[in-house]
């Protein structure tokens, strides 16, 4: 048996529901899961073509924080065993951030991960080398982590999603001109450290190894996407137990239809 599965950061599922790159690709049934990250709607505001996919199950958790920002969804064909939304720790919940869903033979975690936010500035306007959310972000992680493991007692554990760190220079096309931009400081990137070495398995590399100027991430500025200025920061990862299952896993990077583009792995049972 073969599961095939996708994650995709939308960067807003009404916007990308109205372009053809989106609807030819969720209008493909070779995907058993497919994780949506970044929605930034409400299950009442999901557009016709979005609202439901036929033969899925559709799990959604949006932001009630705050409307129209960051949000989950997952649609599935296999029917999962339990469903969950959100990590334990109060503070982190609210902002539609995680869907864990239970199959039977692992659990399915489809994360939208914080960015660092803005950089703060001291009082004459100049660039602090902080940013506002890394604290919020580092917490998140750390909350995350505990949930995996504690899940993970149980059966082997899939994580995709938008994680918002590159993890190695090979990760960027500009790694040296972001050193000190969040999405690569280096207690970002340790903690991609620390979750591989809690054996968790970074899929894309697994299979493909040190293959250069694979991104799933392009600004809309300075036409970075024809120009393959972009950052890996989408990931499958699995535990290690899942290994030997692991049959493949690519980037989608022709599928337009966000800034960022899907993901894909397959495991084999």
């Amino acid at each position: 048996m073969q599961i095939s599965l996708a994650s995709w950061n939308v960067n807003g599922i009404r916007a990308a529901a109205a372009k053809e790159g989106w609807q030819r690709w969720f209008a493909d049934d070779r995907y058993d899961v497919i994780g949506f990250q970044e929605i930034k709607a409400s299950e009442d505001q999901l557009p016709e073509n979005a609202a439901s996919k036929e033969g899925y199950q559709g799990f959604f958790n949006p932001s009630v924080v705050k409307k129209g920002y960051s949000g989950t969804a997952v649609y599935t064909r296999i029917k999962p065993v339990v469903s969950s939304m959100e990590l334990p720790d109060p503070k982190y919940q609210g902002e539609g951030r995680i869907i864990h869903l239970e199959f039977e033979k692992f659990h399915f975690i489809n994360g939208y991960f914080p960015n660092g936010g803005a950089e703060l500035l001291d009082d004459q306007g100049k660039p602090t080398g902080k940013f506002k959310r890394v604290p919020f972000k580092m917490g998140f992680f750390d909350c995350f982590l505990d949930y995996a493991q504690k899940l993970r007692e149980q059966k082997p554990v899939v994580v995709c999603g938008d994680f918002n760190i590159a993890h190695e220079p090979i990760d960027l096309a500009r790694p040296k001109l972001n050193e000190r931009n969040t999405g690569f400081l280096p207690e970002e990137r340790a903690f991609l450290d620390r979750f591989m070495q809690e054996g968790y398995i970074d899929t894309f590399r697994k299979v493909r190894g040190d293959i250069e100027g694979q991104y799933s991430w392009w600004s809309y500025r300075m036409r970075a996407r024809e120009k393959n200025i972009g950052w890996r920061i989408d990931y499958f990862f699995v535990s290690d137990e899942l290994e030997n299952n692991i049959k493949d896993a690519w980037i989608e990077n022709t599928v337009t239809g966000s800034d960022h583009c899907p993901i894909g792995l397959t495991l084999s049972f």
